[in-house]
């Protein structure tokens, strides 16, 4: 007796996958190689997901405001708006308080990072990072409790401050130190220094809850949107010496 050809058995389906409460991360830049790149890395990463994509700073603002993103990955040199005031009109948007704008650049020693610093951007991160970095900065970032590579950064401030003959700001020591009491200096100096939330709550002895709140305290007084540009700011005001002065 023949036994006809039985249909192979269905594959079972594969359960959808929960992106809910994902860090959603908007990609700018003006290559689309770069672009897919990127998307392609974040989408490999599980609580990650790439929600958009935008080839010039102008498309940046726009989809920002569209798909309000936790995170922007921006690159600085984009034809039509540059990154940089891309970065300061999403940072000044009451809208997009809770975005925070990534930069992505191939030298960490470029003054152009500096002044998309100062206009707001959370950190920077090199083009040709590894993977496993690329993900470790979105969730830093996006957390917002401490700064991407902070011995990089503060080596970066402490370059160009001495070296420009305008401050971002235009915050002197004077209006620091009025605006701001002893507890909050005391905190700006720490996290120009580059401590997070929690390593300043074990060096103050306060909870790093204390510390969020206080933080958010110093940011309304100084105009500031984000944790790199207070270290901008603690050193063009004369709060923090560059090391060796």
């Amino acid at each position: 007796m023949l036994i006809p050809d039985l249909p192979p058995a269905p594959t079972p389906a594969q359960p959808a996958i929960n992106r809910e409460n994902d860090i959603t991360v908007l990609v700018a830049d003006d290559q689309d190689i770069v672009r897919s790149g990127f998307r392609l890395v974040l989408m490999s990463y599980p609580g990650i997901d790439a929600v958009g994509e935008a080839r010039d700073g102008n498309e940046a603002i726009a989809k920002a405001r569209e798909l309000h993103p936790d995170v922007v990955l921006m690159d600085i040199r984009m034809p039509h708006l540059n990154g940089i005031e891309a970065t300061r009109v999403i940072r000044e948007d009451p809208a997009l308080a809770s975005t925070h704008v990534l930069i992505l650049t191939t030298f960490d020693q470029d003054e152009y990072v500096y002044d998309a610093l100062a206009a707001g951007a959370s950190g920077f991160l090199l083009k040709d990072s590894d993977p496993d970095e690329i993900a470790a900065a979105v969730r830093v970032v996006a957390a917002g409790d401490a700064l991407i590579q902070p011995s990089i950064t503060r080596r970066l401030v402490e370059t160009f401050v001495q070296s420009r003959p305008h401050r971002s700001f235009g915050i002197s020591s004077g209006l620091v130190l009025s605006a701001l009491t002893d507890r909050e200096r005391e905190i700006l100096r720490l996290v120009a220094r580059g401590l997070s939330n929690e390593e300043i709550g074990a060096e103050l002895f306060i909870s790093p809850a204390t510390v969020k709140t206080h933080l958010a305290r110093i940011m309304s007084k100084l105009d500031a949107h984000d944790r790199a540009q207070l270290v901008v700011i603690a050193y063009e005001s004369g709060l923090v010496k560059p090391a060796g002065k």
